[in-house]
């Protein structure tokens, strides 16, 4: 039996709880090193291999640092690495060479890309500039600036020496009172009434209150242990290193010049002194199994380390060559295939585990983002909270079916062969599809539907049927970008909803189920709404976290006095109540089980009355109401509310019955000229309703009066979860603000910078075009300014005139909804 080995603070007893960070690599020494400066010090780091590089990822690493990325999240968590590696140095050398970057374009299409970059770091306060391809010459002397078109230049991007910096972030840990102990392979994970306890090693056992995971892609392999599943596959990606060059671009330090990346050839450079090193993505797929790496000492280079592959890398070489004509008279002196980790999305897996409490996931995190993964996490150890929304970075995001090994190989593939692609905000995965069907699946394929993927789920995004409708309206054209994945028949969905009715496939909405003699308390303290309501009634509510920060948005219908169907947003959401429900409490998703139509437009009631011996006029069925009854021959749960601002309702049924009840639906709406109607149409809609979605409006960064939600907000109620902090409370500073375009014929999609005079202000979070107002919509957080203040929206290098707008843009009276 292995001995139990106790840690001690430095100078005295421990400080905190007892924490066995699992891996010495740079994020397992960065959140060492956090915690001891937040007071922990009963902290101890393991790793099977020597110390300072034990062989994982951080020890094979290039160390490339870019900050601009399509994820906020990740930009953010990019933007504290840098801080954090430029105050660290080893023996006097710098671990974070601020050199910059400069990615290339030799395509119309990647110079129109490099205009959405630049963009994008706009929005996230990074500095850049597009730059001519003489510019890039003078950045870097060694390329045929005749192939480019120009690049995107942000100097303080770089490079971080990651082994050194884990020397460094270990002297900081050890000065707090932390330990760090190389030659110790985790057997083990040990565990009590769903609790960590403990860490078992070939060379002893830690106790411990907190285990964090930050194994890098052994992690699956510790999840194992512990019982958890990390939905992660490591992949090799190729590196190499040129002989010495003629003309060094660095002979005096290691790196002068900025890290190139030409992402149309799935290629970035970085100096070596007088050499060049290669890194490629171009290369077929090389999937790693985590349980079959072979241990530091049986490894021929290191664990994370595997032989290189020259016929993979041929083709790479060619493009450099090409790139960079120097290389024509060179050779590849040497290269490896580096291991490392990705997700089915491409983003981190951090946060603690439900199913192991006390457990917490640092995975699938690249050298970029290392030291700010940390902060957040320690922060989140140590305050409660992370300070930065982590929703997409969940490990409780995915669904079930998204989980199984062979999904998470599959996706996790794409996202390695597409990591430098020109990805479309709409863009879906290849394979492999469909994966989730609704019972309406077979009929809306037959109407023409254009499917794009959500969670999982085969989502219509309008339908070819509907095409003919579009003759008599008169649709702005779009540029090449915002023309993928829409169509103008979106336009005749979006007023068929406004002027008859439509339907359309709400089943894809996360569906719980809460019931049980305490549900009502828990939901009251769970929520910000007051759900102490008769039987009936539907509430529009919020979650928050204990700082007030929106955690999600629901719409609760209490059906029963112990029976609750709430429609919540992610698995997140589910996961997140089962944290907290009592034993008298019993929360199940329903979702796949069942499935939704939404029925909206004015012509909704002339519908679905005669289907039903229920009275469904105003009067005996009002707005935000509940009700179980039939359509035909389909008992359904029928909930009067409408995310698209028209008169409607939510119809539920089992999912074995939901073909008859489409077909009843659809039958019945052929006189009233009903359409089936998708998701474009339905964004559309719900912004000229002013209407918000979590996640993409709001996170847990903004409180519910930030984000125009004070109506959701009852402080009269009694406790609820961040309560305390909605009574202290500043004045916002800041504020979700619509905006109209000027151009009836301008549009925009999202994420794109908001100028207001004259200097970036803020960013937008969702847009559409708005059919029925005629002109784009865009929401964005902004300093609370005035309705018609002028702004600008920077859309691929041109700003685009907007205005503050008033909102509900649409209806205010809310006459639609309430007839």
């Amino acid at each position: 039996m292995p001995r139990e080995i106790h840690a001690t603070a430095a100078g005295g007893a421990a400080r905190g709880p007892r924490v066995v960070v699992i891996g010495a690599g740079i994020v397992g020494c960065s959140l060492a090193a956090e915690l001891a400066a937040r007071g922990w010090s009963d902290i101890t780091v393991l790793d099977q291999g020597p110390l300072p590089a034990p062989g994982g990822s951080t020890s094979h690493a290039p160390g490339l640092v870019f900050r601009t990325s399509p994820s906020r999240t990740l930009s953010t968590l990019a933007g504290h690495t840098i801080d954090t590696l430029t105050s660290l140095t080893v023996d006097g050398r710098a671990c974070f060479r601020r050199v910059g970057g400069l990615e290339l374009a030799t395509t119309p299409e990647r110079w129109a890309d490099l205009h959405r970059r630049a963009a994008l770091a706009t929005s996230w306060g990074v500095r850049g500039a597009l730059v001519t391809p003489q510019r890039c010459k003078e950045l870097w002397p060694l390329l045929d600036e005749s192939r480019l078109l120009g690049g995107f230049h942000t100097p303080d991007d770089g490079l971080a020496h990651a082994v050194d910096a884990c020397r460094a972030l270990t002297a900081r840990a050890e000065a707090g009172g932390a330990r760090f102990l190389g030659r110790h392979t985790v057997t083990g994970i040990r565990q009590h009434a769903g609790r960590v306890t403990a860490v078992d090693t070939d060379h002893g056992t830690f106790p411990a209150d907190h285990v964090v995971s930050a194994a890098g892609f052994w992690g699956p392999v510790i999840g194992r242990m512990a019982g958890v599943d990390v939905p992660l596959l490591p992949l090799a990606h190729q590196y190499a290193r040129t002989a010495p060059l003629p003309e060094p671009a660095g002979a005096v330090h290691e790196a002068t010049r900025p890290i190139l990346r030409l992402q149309e050839r799935d290629l970035y450079l970085r100096e070596h002194g007088a050499r060049l090193g290669i890194g490629s993505y171009a290369h077929r797929p090389l999937p790693v199994d985590p349980f079959t790496v072979p241990a530091y000492d049986d490894a021929p280079r290191m664990p994370s380390s595997l032989p290189f592959t020259p016929d993979d890398f041929a083709p790479s070489w060619r493009d450099c060559q090409d790139l960079l004509p120097a290389l024509r008279t060179s050779t590849v002196e040497d290269g490896f295939n580096g291991v490392f980790s990705f997700t089915p999305d491409g983003m981190p897996l951090i946060g603690e585990t439900r199913a192991l409490r006390g457990f917490w996931l640092a995975e699938a995190v690249w050298i970029t983002h290392s030291a700010g993964v940390a902060k957040a996490l320690a922060a989140w150890m140590t305050e409660g909270r992370p300070g930065i929304d982590l929703h997409d970075c969940d490990p409780a995001r995915f669904e079930a079916a998204q989980r199984s090994p062979a999904h998470v190989a599959e996706r996790a593939a794409q996202q390695f062969a597409q990591v430098y692609d020109i990805i479309h905000p709409l863009q879906p995965p290849e394979h492999p599809r469909p994966l989730r069907v609704s019972p309406f699946h077979e009929r809306q394929r037959a109407l023409g539907a254009h499917f794009l993927e959500g969670g999982g789920w085969e989502r219509p995004h309008w339908y070819e049927a509907n095409a003919p409708l579009t003759d008599r309206l008169d649709v702005p054209p779009r540029d090449a970008w915002s023309a993928r994945h829409w169509s103008p028949i979106a336009a005749a969905e979006a007023h068929a909803t406004r002027e008859r009715v439509a339907l359309y496939d709400m089943t894809p909405l996360r569906r719980l189920e809460v019931t049980g003699p305490g549900a009502l308390a828990f939901l009251q303290r769970m929520t910000t709404n007051d759900l102490a309501k008769k039987p009936g009634a539907v509430t529009y509510t919020l979650l928050l976290d204990e700082h007030a920060g929106i955690r999600s948005d629901l719409t609760v219908a209490r059906l029963a006095p112990d029976h609750f169907q709430i429609g919540a947003n992610s698995p997140a959401d589910e996961d997140w109540l089962l944290r907290h429900a009592p034993a008298d409490v019993h929360i199940r998703d329903i979702t796949s089980g069942t499935c939704c139509i939404g029925v909206w437009g004015p012509l909704a009631r002339d519908l679905v009355q005669p289907l039903t011996r229920d009275d469904f006029s105003h009067k005996a069925f009002g707005y935000f109401r509940a009700r179980q009854t039939y359509i035909g021959h389909v008992p359904v749960t029928a909930l009067r509310l409408s995310y698209v601002g028209e008169l409607g309702w939510e119809l539920y049924t089992t999912a074995d019955l939901g073909l008859r009840l489409w077909d009843t639906l659809w039958e019945a709406g052929r006189a009233l000229g009903a359409v089936a109607a998708g998701r474009s149409a339905f964004n559309s809609l719900r912004l000229e309703k002013g209407y918000r979605s979590w996640g993409q409006d709001m996170t847990t960064e903004h409180t519910p009066y930030e984000a125009g939600l004070g109506f959701a907000v009852r402080m009269d109620k009694g406790d609820f979860v961040g309560r305390a902090a909605l009574e202290k409370a500043e004045a916002p500073r800041r504020a979700l603000t619509p905006l109209l375009l000027d151009d009836p014929a301008a549009v925009v999609l999202g994420n794109e910078p908001v100028h207001a005079g004259g200097a970036p202000a803020g960013y937008v979070t969702s847009a559409s075009y708005a059919y029925t107002l005629g002109r784009c919509v865009a929401y964005a957080w902004l300093p609370p300014l005035p309705t018609g203040t002028p702004v600008h929206i920077e859309y691929f290098g041109e700003k685009v005139p907007a205005h503050v707008a008033t909102e509900p843009l649409l209806d205010p009276e809310m006459s639609r909804i309430r007839r």
